[in-house]
């Protein structure tokens, strides 16, 4: 079963390389189909804190105000030849092993697509991580801004409602499982998280709470209530986390000696010690990384069935298009070749009356251009009395045997001048009838590539 997730994995970046990542399309999409699980909290909820247990890294960007302003999606891959490092998919080829170095690289991408420097702009464009380690459960998790109740410097009076609209696109999809961070040193009422996810999953079906920052409460309160359900029950038990605090951070505290310390509080704190065994960050990526599994094997049937019918749309449209453009100088001469010789027939069929329209371009020669040459006054252009003041202001006077060349050339030119316009007419109604002979059938044995390219030379442009 493991190895569902690493599949699920792989088909995920698959989706992204090729573009169908939850964008609108004409076809299914195969990414809002795939289970995903999506952590959505408050600033300052302990989020980022949450996904640095379930890793045991410290790779997240952290400071004041919105940090996270694009969405993460962290792919966990379990390995067993004792090695750790991470790979961003925009640099491929690259292994990192330094996660203070995958922490920058994730401000340095996110500043890349919405501005550095003092810009507070975000994104929908996904930033792709995944992480190799011994230490981790196979899970893929979707990192979101956090939500937020006021703009500060620097960012749109947009900014809230922008975040929101963020989170949901992503939680509202059916096949999403919400993990909303909720911390325990406030009010439940008050939890954008739980807020949200009530709203988009009003059951509480695919919704995960985790309460964080339990041991800040005030002396003599507890959160057992909420842990058991009493307070906000969900379809899941409730998990509780204890993080790091900003000192331990700041000293750089190694994250085993951190989950020790998590552990350890909960066995030694009495009211939780009845909850020990369902508490705590290593707990709660063992939990979802076997609900993902679980989700993922009651989707199989339906995501071989979306599969399968994408799968022919997609040949029937292959099929429509036509053969595939070759990829070599010759094979793209020679597919140009093939369509000029095939347009070539049928453009001869069009005028020799086998296939309709050609009668048209006769029409033109029989009915219009002789309808526009009647309606000239050649009448008067070639009266007697005009053909001998013409002849006799070239020639002068000349002997009968000498023919008036010059006379005879500009009664030629003239009379062109006049039919000039129904002729050109004609040649403009002919080419109409042409164009439309092209738009019918030369278009649509070209109709893709748009392009036709042989040795960097454009041939066909038909846009």
């Amino acid at each position: 079963m493991e190895s569902l997730i690493s599949l699920v994995n792989k088909l995920q970046r698959a989706c992204t390389a090729l573009g169908d990542h939850g964008e609108e399309s004409a076809l299914p999409t195969l990414w809002d189909a795939l289970p995903s699980i999506a952590v959505v909290g408050g600033q300052s909820s302990g989020k980022s804190s949450v996904l640095e247990s379930i890793v045991g890294k410290d790779f997240l960007p952290r400071g004041s105000g919105i940090v996270t302003r694009r969405p993460l999606v962290l792919q966990l891959h379990r390995i067993d030849d004792g090695r750790e490092y991470a790979e961003f998919m925009h640099q491929p080829r690259k292994k990192y092993t330094d996660f203070a170095a995958v922490r920058k690289e994730i401000a340095d991408e996110t500043d890349r697509e919405t501005g550095g420097g003092r810009s507070k702009q975000i994104s929908s464009v996904p930033i792709y991580l995944s992480i190799y380690s011994p230490n981790v459960v196979n899970l893929t998790l979707i990192d979101l801004p956090g939500l937020t109740k006021v703009a500060v410097e620097g960012q749109p009076d947009s900014i809230v409602q922008d975040i929101e609209n963020m989170v949901r696109s992503f939680i509202e999809k059916p096949n999403c499982i919400i993990l909303a961070i909720s911390p325990a040193n406030q009010d439940l009422a008050t939890s954008d998280a739980i807020k949200i996810s009530r709203e988009v999953d009003p059951k509480g079906d695919r919704t995960f709470g985790v309460l964080t920052k339990i041991d800040l409460m005030d002396k003599g309160t507890d959160a057992v209530d909420i842990l058991e359900g009493r307070a906000y029950k969900l379809q899941f038990p409730w998990i509780g986390v204890v993080n790091r605090s900003q000192a331990d951070i700041n000293k750089n505290t190694d994250m085993i000696a951190a989950r020790r310390r998590e552990r350890e509080y909960f066995a030694n704190t009495p009211e939780y010690k009845h909850l020990t065994q369902r508490m705590g960050s290593e707990h709660l990526g063992k939990m979802l990384s076997k609900h993902l599994e679980q989700v993922i094997k009651s989707r199989i049937p339906g995501l071989q069935s979306l599969i399968n019918k994408t799968i022919i749309e997609l040949e029937t449209e292959l099929s429509r298009l036509g053969k595939p453009v070759a990829t070599d100088a010759g094979g793209k001469l020679y597919m140009i070749m093939e369509i000029s010789r095939v347009f070539d027939g049928i453009f001869k069929e069009h005028l020799d009356g086998t296939r309709s329209g050609g009668d048209k371009i006769y029409s033109v020669f029989d009915n219009q251009l002789p309808a526009g040459l009647k309606r000239l006054q050649f009448d008067k252009q070639l009266s007697m009395e005009n053909v001998r003041k013409l002849i006799t202001e070239a020639d002068g006077y000349q002997p009968h045997l000498i023919a008036p060349e010059q006379g005879y050339r500009r009664l030629i030119e003239s009379s062109l001048v006049t039919i000039k316009g129904p002729a050109e007419a004609a040649v403009d109604a002919v080419c109409i009838q042409l164009y439309i002979f092209l738009h019918q059938h030369f278009m649509r044995l070209v109709i893709k590539p748009r392009f036709l390219i042989t040795d960097g030379l454009e041939i066909f442009s038909l846009s």
